[in-house]
Parts: C-alpha cells; structure tokens; sequence
C-alpha cells in the first residue's frame, strides 16, 4: 500500500463532488430539514410541558372538588344535628333553651361551612378551566409539531425525487407548523 498514491472511481468522484459541490437544492433541503427538526423537537417538548399542566391542574381541580364535597358533608351533618335540635324543642319536659341555643349554634356554623364549601367549589372551576387552558394549548403544540413533521417527510420525498414543487410544500407545510407554534406560545 502506497501512502500517497490514491485512487478514485469515477462513482467516489461523483459522490465526493455531491458531498462537497454546488448542489444547491439538497443542501438546501438539508439545512432546512435540520432547522424544521430542531423547532419541531422544541414544540414536542412544549406540548409535553402543556400536557403534564393539564394533568396537573386537573388534579387540583378533583382535590378541591373533593374538599368541597367533604364540607358539603360536614354541612349536612350539622343539619341533621340541627333538625334533631328543632324536634327535640317539640318533646314535652326538655329544656327549650338549651335546645334553642343548639339550634342558632348549628345555623351559624352550617354558614361558615357552606362558605367554605363555596370557596373550594370555586377553587376546583378554576383549576378546571386552567386545564381545559392548558389543554387548549397543548393541541396547538401538537398540531404544530405534526405540520413539521409532515414537512420534514416531505422535504425527504423532494430530495429522493428532485422536484421543486415538493421543497415548496414542505417549506409551506413548516411555515404552517411555525404558525401553529407561534398561536400556541400566544395561547390563542
């Protein structure tokens, strides 16, 4: 073996000139290829972050649906205490009184618990719509990281069959993915 002696096939030729020439178009299409990848990997990720918020809001939203629904128990309960109260202040020979008092006591305490109740049940719409939000957005994400990789398969398809017609629908499929991203990140 000769170490400065090399030669090539007319094929080697060929390929080095294409690795290394002028042509334009698959350079081109690789670059842009690599550009719809990177924003795609990083609209994936955003619609993963969406999603897990969504999730997270959603379960908020059942934990405060369930602490109000534990009020509305508690509320009952004192009800039940309450109406036992009234129909005991009915019997004849009991303190009506002491009865009565019960009764108020219940009345004021059935208003803070209902209260509470309220706040919770609110708190619980709120972290519903910040999921139905999140989720919202997530779809965004998602659509647009599906554009870019419809453009990527066809910015492939245009460079095995060289057709000009195909780059420029890739390149307006990705333009859409970015306006699909760009509504997402607006939260629109």
């Amino acid at each position: 073996m000769s170490e400065g002696f090399h030669v090539h096939g007319p094929h080697d030729h060929e390929l080095e000139h294409a690795a290394h020439g002028g042509d334009s178009f698959s350079s081109r299409i690789a670059v842009m290829t690599a550009i719809m990848a990177t924003v795609g990997a990083l609209f994936g990720y955003m619609g993963g972050l969406t999603q897990a918020d969504a999730a997270m809001s959603k379960n908020n939203a059942a934990i405060k649906k369930t602490e109000a629904s534990n009020q509305w128990n508690y509320y009952q309960a004192k009800s039940n205490k309450q109406n036992l109260s009234e129909l005991a202040m009915a019997l004849p020979g009991v303190d009506v009184a002491k009865y009565k008092s019960e009764v108020q006591r219940y009345k004021e305490e059935k208003a803070v618990i209902k209260g509470d109740a309220e706040k919770l049940e609110a708190a619980s719409t709120d972290w519903d719509k910040r999921s139905d939000s999140s989720m919202h957005e997530h779809h965004r994400w998602a659509q647009a990281t599906t554009a870019l990789q419809v453009a990527i398969a066809l910015a492939a398809i245009a460079l095995l069959t060289r057709k000009k017609w195909m780059e420029h629908a890739s390149f307006g499929v990705s333009g859409l993915g970015v306006i699909l991203g760009i509504l997402a990140w607006l939260h629109i």
